[in-house]
């Protein structure tokens, strides 16, 4: 049988044309509920706090992350002192070192607890996994319901060149199914959940 026979067949053995789906049935009408955001970070391991200053993420630094010592905060208002701007490096080499970096995020999902970073943000693509350990401050307003709402109406045309969803800290349980927490990541999730005083 020839490749233009094998053609002919399988064109003229199409399935009919069927109408995509209707997705508006999960679109959500309203914001994602900082509730059940918070509850989804903390089963995935992670601690959220809620903040309705930066200056409160100071103190809760000096608290649970009394260890760190170099310190990346890519706004400065995040906390004063840190180290807001990299020095030039081999392919991300420079971070190494990074006990704890604070970085904004664009956006969370209550479903899932998944919160949206871009390279507008990180610059470095590679800070938040090389990172001991990962602070990531999003407003309680950008939480949107569910990751279908996600990408219709926050990323369906994306702003910047690289884009990834981290949920809690970096997991995995498949060495003889025991759960190892920072086995190709950061070893823990801290989310500093802003509202702003009214």
């Amino acid at each position: 049988m020839s490749r233009e026979s094998i053609l002919a067949a399988i064109k003229k053995n199409q399935p009919e044309q069927q109408a995509l789906p209707d997705l508006d049935a999960f679109r959500r009408t309203g914001p994602g509920d900082p509730a059940a955001f918070r509850k989804v970070i903390e089963t995935l391991g992670g601690q959220v706090f809620e903040i309705s200053s930066y200056a409160e993420i100071q103190a809760l630094i000096a608290e649970h992350q009394p260890d760190a010592r170099k310190i990346i905060s890519l706004q400065e208002q995040y906390l004063p002192g840190a180290i807001t701007e990299w020095e030039a490096g081999d392919g991300g080499r420079q971070f190494e070192n990074v006990d704890l970096a604070i970085i904004p995020g664009q956006f969370g999902v209550a479903e899932n607890g998944a919160i949206w970073i871009t390279d507008v943000e990180i610059k470095e693509r590679v800070l938040p996994f090389i990172t001991q350990h990962l602070a990531i401050v999003v407003a309680s307003q950008d939480i949107v319901p569910t990751m279908h709402d996600a990408y219709a109406e926050r990323i369906a045309h994306p702003g910047g060149g690289f884009g990834v969803f981290i949920a809690g800290p970096s997991k995995t349980a498949d060495i003889e199914q025991s759960l190892v927490l920072g086995a190709h990541g950061a070893k823990s999730l801290t989310v500093f959940l802003y509202t702003p005083k009214p």
